[in-house]
């Protein structure tokens, strides 16, 4: 029956990571995404697992924080661009936005898709409007 099979795949849940070394700011983003529907999110709380995550299960969308113990957020997603990462990127971070807008454009010249650059805590209807956008941008999965 390839049209209930089509019809899934349609209706698969947005994949995402999302990174951050503080598990408060984790456990609240996962609260967040829980009240704007069904999505499959991961979580690591430390850059190397994040990246680990990537190579074996690339998500759709991936939110980072960029300020991080183990490597820092221009390091992290260098090694996100040149494992070749297709997805979307949101940003988040408590640092000034002046710091937070050239790490936007720094992901962006390395070819990056980033979809937003938000101070923490971010906002609900600010995080449904970038998982709006990853919807959007979402790349059809290859079936097996």
């Amino acid at each position: 029956m390839p049209h209930l099979n089509d019809r899934a795949s349609a209706a698969d849940p947005l994949r995402v990571l999302l990174l951050d070394d503080d598990p408060f700011q984790l456990s609240l983003l996962e609260d967040m995404l829980e009240d704007l529907g069904d999505f499959n999110v991961a979580t690591a709380n430390h850059s190397k697992a994040a990246l680990a995550m990537l190579q074996t299960n690339p998500p759709d969308l991936m939110v980072c924080d960029l300020s991080m113990p183990d490597m820092d957020g221009i390091e992290f997603l260098r090694h996100v661009a040149e494992h070749g990462y297709t997805g979307t990127v949101v940003l988040l971070s408590g640092m000034e936005s002046g710091v937070l807008k050239a790490a936007e454009r720094l992901a962006m010249a390395q070819g990056l898709t980033i979809l937003g650059a938000c101070a923490k805590p971010v906002a609900l209807v600010e995080l449904s409007d970038l998982v709006n956008l990853a919807r959007m941008h979402r790349r059809p999965r290859r079936s097996a």
